[in-house]
């Protein structure tokens, strides 16, 4: 099992930056995607950003592309997403979560979770 302890949330303005932190614990040998999810009041989870676990091919959800990104520090296994031109849409808690499967985007396949930080972009 791998543990994900998820960091950096808070409450920002309409086009400040924030970087969240999810730090990689246990048994990482076999998980080969990391990835940010997300969700907000009364949607459904989802996908945002993964990155393979040698912090290589990163992919993302078409609404974030161009704003945020997806980085991986190998020797500290934390993996972070830096939130540029933010936006109250997306108001959410995020989540990391690892996956032995590589390059998927499906929650499915995603069998390890952090608790979630909250983010909420005020206008």
């Amino acid at each position: 099992q791998v543990q994900l302890v998820e960091s950096g949330g808070g409450l920002v303005q309409v086009g400040d930056s924030l970087r969240l932190s999810c730090a990689a614990s246990g048994r990482t040998s076999s998980t080969y995607t990391m990835g940010w999810f997300r969700q907000a009041p009364g949607k459904e989870r989802e996908f945002v950003a993964a990155i393979g676990w040698g912090g290589i091919n990163p992919y993302y959800e078409d609404s974030v592309r161009d704003r945020f990104t997806i980085s991986k520090d190998n020797v500290k296994n934390t993996v972070y997403l830096q939130m540029n031109r933010l936006k109250p849409e997306d108001t959410a808690v995020y989540y990391c979560a690892a996956s032995r499967t590589s390059y998927t985007r499906v929650a499915y396949y995603f069998g390890s979770w952090g608790q979630g930080t909250q983010v909420t972009v005020s206008s």
